[in-house]
């Protein structure tokens, strides 16, 4: 039978050279910001939405004077067709 012996200082000799390895600088690749392109049709489409909001709120705003006044009423069929329409006809 034939045993290697190896010394004890080879095996700390090796390990104090992984030791001595110098760290790398972070080095990252340089990363790209984020864009965001807006197509045409979209551009469009915002346009066209901000026109309605605009006719919305002028609706809004006169139902909010009708009711801060007492004028509004309540139609109670309308309401009540609206209803059944909604959960039964869809």
């Amino acid at each position: 039978m034939n045993i290697d012996k190896t010394t004890g200082s080879s095996l700390i000799q090796s390990y104090q050279k992984q030791m001595q390895v110098t760290p790398v600088g972070k080095t990252r690749a340089i990363q790209k910001e984020d864009q965001l392109q807006i197509s045409p049709q979209a551009k469009e489409m915002f346009k066209k939405n901000i026109e309605v909001d605009v006719e919305r709120q002028e609706k809004i705003n006169a139902l909010k004077a009708q009711v801060q006044s007492g004028e509004y009423q309540v139609n109670s069929e309308k309401v009540a067709d609206s209803f059944y329409q909604f959960w039964f006809d869809k």
